[in-house]
């Protein structure tokens, strides 16, 4: 009786907690049509350039792009067996990874953002799947439509 009671709790668990789960982040876009993280502050936007170069734009609360102060930037991308740590240079509109991500698609990615370079980083973690939405039709890290 015991055994069939905590199985049914289980069960009631995992029906309850699927809609929880199945929920997506909303995801808005950013003044150049990237990602817009919003977990860091200043917001800052994620775009895979034509090069596969990452470029990042920091955002204002405004939604206009704001130049870079002394923020230090790492994503990490690529297959997780031997995944590609990109590091950036400042560009007159933000920051520009010194190498391409590599070919390929719906890499797991970490972008992590410090204020400067002693500060604590904050940590924006999707996957970078360049896919077209046929909803929205922008690719698929930068999805709008929630589909």
């Amino acid at each position: 009786m015991k055994n069939q009671l905590l199985r049914l709790l289980a069960v009631a668990a995992l029906v309850f907690s699927a809609p929880l789960a199945s929920a997506h982040e909303t995801i808005q876009a950013g003044p150049n049509g990237g990602r817009l993280l919003t977990k860091i502050k200043p917001r800052a936007e994620f775009l895979l350039t034509a090069e596969r170069k990452v470029q990042i734009t920091f955002v204002g609360e405004d939604g206009n792009p704001i130049a870079p102060a002394e923020q230090v930037v790492t994503v990490t991308t690529g297959d997780r067996a031997a995944p590609t740590k990109l590091s950036f240079s400042k560009t007159v509109t933000g920051l520009l990874s010194d190498a391409a991500v590599p070919a390929g698609n719906n890499f797991p990615t970490v972008v992590q953002i410090k204020a400067n370079p002693e500060a604590k980083a904050a940590v924006a973690r999707f996957n970078l799947n360049t896919a077209i939405c046929p909803g929205c039709k922008n690719p698929e890290y930068v999805c709008i439509c929630g589909h």
